[in-house]
């Protein structure tokens, strides 16, 4: 594609990388063919090449956003499907991150937008207070139907049913391993430690069971990636800046053979800190932090995980967009579950959004609603026994939509060599699958 930006434009960081993507399309147009708002919504501006023109036309002119380049912006998912697609190896999500932090800097939002990406940003990143919103919601659930607003109405369709207490396991410690081989730091994140506690617990047994010793950092929690998403570059940049700090601290003073991610929406932010900090006095901070990122099924491929040899049960697993495009880890979930003795099975859409994506769900329903459908459509047609996901979002997302239980992987591999079983496995409403546990 052509660009025509000026020199004194090209001496901006963020104008130089977005002029080195746009660079690199070629209109091919193999990113439709994957996009889920396109196959949605039927708009070539709901897709990756159409929202790629607007984000040209507005950087290039240097002009105010207009509210239809923002519409169809906020629509996009960030699923990262395209970049998956692309033969050219377009960096999309550079590109639309770029385009959101420099449409909240120059476009006016209606108040009732503003309001609401206000209090996400002050809620979600923050566990505490994401409780206490929960609680509210909670209460305020059975009127949900009576709300104008639809935004209004998917936040309180979305407060679970019930809110785990707080997991003293989250707190900054050090676990020890048995017959330990390796020293790793856990993510434990912010929303998660509100929405499931199980998968940060699971995830320490496991780890250490098969010889990591699990370090919690302090002063380490959100990643960012909702304020960053939202364009919010100080807010996102501030609370990363918390995390390269403590884990340079865990580096250095008892080294770390990996940073351990079992959130994927996280996962792909924190992977991303070396580009977010290129121009930051803590750029080569962040750079170590980055190189050292893994999700949890990584580290546990270097892992001695025992086998088993099971097949009775039935795992429908739901690959997150986050984990599959943005990490580019396809294959060792399943490869995890299958070593644990899961018969393990896919959906017909497993490229496709389940239509979570961070908070999109919360702006953007009337999409997520459909995506949502479609997903627990195509889970439940494989008449699974459980449903597995390796992100807090989705999991959220496909389980409102289904009575068949959804675990994280990490719990189902806890479970199988040793650990307890996952809660959800037995709540109330959910079918209780039975499965032999590995020795």
């Amino acid at each position: 594609m052509q660009t025509t930006f000026t020199p004194e434009q090209l001496t901006d960081p963020a104008i130089e990388r977005s002029n080195e993507i746009l660079r690199t399309c070629v209109h091919c147009g193999f990113c439709t063919a994957t996009c889920p708002t396109y196959q949605v919504l039927g708009d070539e501006l709901d897709s990756p090449r159409g929202r790629i023109y607007l984000i040209k036309d507005m950087l290039e002119n240097n002009r105010k956003p207009d509210a239809k380049t923002v519409k169809h912006i906020d629509r996009c998912l960030s699923c990262l499907a395209c970049m998956t697609t692309c033969p050219s190896g377009v960096h999309y999500m550079h590109l639309v991150d770029h385009a959101r932090a420099y449409i909240e800097k120059n476009y006016d939002r209606p108040f009732s937008d503003r309001a609401l990406r206000w209090v996400l940003a002050r809620i979600l990143p923050y566990p505490m207070r994401f409780r206490v919103a929960l609680l509210g919601a909670k209460i305020g659930r059975p009127f949900a139907r009576f709300m104008p607003d639809a935004r209004l109405r998917a936040m309180l369709e979305m407060a679970p049913k019930t809110i785990p207490p707080v997991s003293r396991n989250d707190d900054p410690q050090t676990f020890p391993a048995q017959n330990k081989t390796m020293r790793v730091a856990l993510m434990t994140g912010c929303a998660q430690k509100a929405l499931n506690t199980d998968i940060n617990d699971a995830t320490i047994r496991l780890l250490t069971r098969l010889g990591a010793e699990v370090v919690v950092a302090e002063g380490a929690g959100c990643c960012g990636a909702l304020t960053h998403h939202m364009g919010k570059e100080n807010e996102s940049h501030a609370t990363a800046a918390k995390n390269i700090k403590a884990w340079c601290k865990e580096i250095d003073n008892g080294g770390l053979e990996a940073i351990v991610i079992n959130t994927s929406g996280c996962g792909t932010t924190v992977k991303d800190y070396g580009h977010m900090f290129r121009n930051d006095p803590l750029a080569a901070d962040a750079a170590r932090v980055s190189a050292i990122a893994m999700d949890v099924s990584e580290i546990l491929m270097k892992l001695d995980m025992p086998e088993g040899d099971h097949k009775d049960t039935k795992v429908a697993y739901h690959a997150a967009c986050s984990l599959q495009h943005g990490q580019q880890i396809k294959t060792f979930p399943k490869d995890l579950l299958k070593k644990a003795g899961f018969t393990v099975l896919e959906p017909a859409d497993s490229h496709l959004c389940c239509g979570s994506a961070g908070t999109y769900n919360l702006m953007q329903p009337e999409i997520s609603k459909q995506l949502k459908a479609r997903k627990v459509q195509t889970l439940e047609a494989l008449t699974p026994d459980i449903i597995s996901a390796g992100n807090i979002g989705c999991m959220m997302q496909i389980g409102g939509g289904t009575d068949v239980p959804i675990v994280h992987t990490v719990e189902l591999l806890d479970w199988a060599t040793g650990g307890p079983q996952p809660p959800a496995l037995t709540a109330p409403g959910k079918r209780e699958p039975q499965i032999p546990i590995l020795r």
